[in-house]
């Protein structure tokens, strides 16, 4: 299964350097065809010119997906003029030796396997979330839907770090770096920092996450299937049995009211996200603002909107005056992360 992405009719001139850039999650995959453009100041210096959504589940791997968008590009404008010269791979994980390391995706990736199979040698993989960073400045004020104004600027954010974070079928965190020479991105992992619980539930709820482990990433709350994993610890805390058994009929149960368990799961699932987020802003000392992101939360913003997000979020003792400063934002994922993917491979580009 496949739905479009926006197409743009191909222009009278431009540069002739085509590439595709991916963002590759563990549910779907986002895949384009780019080019770099001569871009005034403030603008993106890449050109997405046709794209389409794959689900992941629906393919056998990644090199078959890939080499399908590439031989429906025949049926675009752009098939009579396209030369691939590039692709850069935004994932979850990292690449250890030769393989993306990531349990989300649902097929093992070898770079060297995508290389052959697409005929591309200068293929990339890069972390997701990076990738979505790299699209921040390209970020339009009606793209943002404020939490927290703090002391954003008429565009939303404010001047210094901004840090890009966000839960779907895994959770991912990047910052934004400010420099003289533009902006830097720092990825990172931090979805593996221990959870913090802020409450004496929230401490119960993490024994049972934990069972015989002594480490529990915070990724096992704050994400699709953290959100389940919270809502089977609260249904045995609240002495019933579990009955939902997808991080959706969760979500949907919460929603409409449902299942109490189902509220309590989403309330906590909202609270831990508002202690994280100000954890990363301190952490980075995110003046600029968080960017929240991933596929859960534009379901659920409404609910959001009315947990206890901005309470958890101020709730740092001595840096609450910090926080209160700290504009918080809403994103829709969607094409940034092909975006910030591409606007990285350019920046390479041109360092070359």
């Amino acid at each position: 299964m496949r739905s479009s992405l926006p197409s743009f009719e191909p222009g009278a001139s431009g540069p002739d350097v085509f590439f595709l850039a991916a963002d590759v999650g563990g549910t779907h995959a986002r895949v384009g065809l780019g080019r770099t453009v001569q871009a005034a100041s403030g603008d993106s210096p890449v050109e997405l010119l046709h794209g389409e959504v794959f689900a992941c589940a629906q393919w056998p791997g990644l090199g078959e997906l890939l080499a399908d968008f590439v031989a429906r590009l025949a049926d675009t404008p752009w098939g009579a003029e396209v030369s691939i010269q590039a692709c850069v791979l935004a994932c979850a994980g990292y690449v250890q030796e030769d393989q993306v390391v990531n349990r989300n995706l649902p097929w093992p990736v070898s770079v060297s396997a995508l290389r052959q199979r697409l005929g591309i040698e200068r293929l990339t993989v890069i972390n997701d979330f990076e990738a979505l960073a790299h699209a921040v400045p390209y970020v339009k004020p009606w793209d943002m839907r404020p939490l927290m104004t703090g002391d954003g600027s008429a565009r939303g954010l404010a001047s210094g770090t901004i840090v890009v974070m966000g839960p779907g079928t895994g959770l991912g965190c990047a910052a934004v770096l400010p420099g003289s020479a533009g902006p830097q991105v720092l990825p990172t992992e931090a979805a593996h920092v221990s959870l913090a619980p802020g409450t004496a539930r929230e401490i119960d709820i993490l024994r049972l996450l934990a069972g015989d482990r002594d480490h529990v990433p915070v990724e096992n709350a704050l994400s699709g299937p953290g959100l389940l994993k919270l809502y089977r610890a609260i249904s045995t805390l609240r002495g019933e049995s579990p009955v939902l058994d997808t991080p959706a009929a969760v979500t949907g149960a919460a929603l409409e009211q449902r299942s109490e368990a189902a509220i309590e799961a989403l309330s906590t699932f909202c609270a831990l996200l508002g202690s994280f987020a100000a954890d990363l802003a301190a952490l980075y000392g995110a003046h600029g603002g968080i960017l929240l992101a991933g596929g859960i939360l534009p379901r659920i913003e409404s609910f959001l909107q009315q947990s206890d997000f901005k309470k958890r979020f101020l709730n740092k003792g001595v840096l609450a005056p910090f926080l209160e400063r700290v504009p918080v934002h809403l994103i829709d994922h969607g094409d940034l992360g092909v975006l910030g993917a591409a606007c990285w491979l350019e920046r390479e580009l041109r360092r070359e």
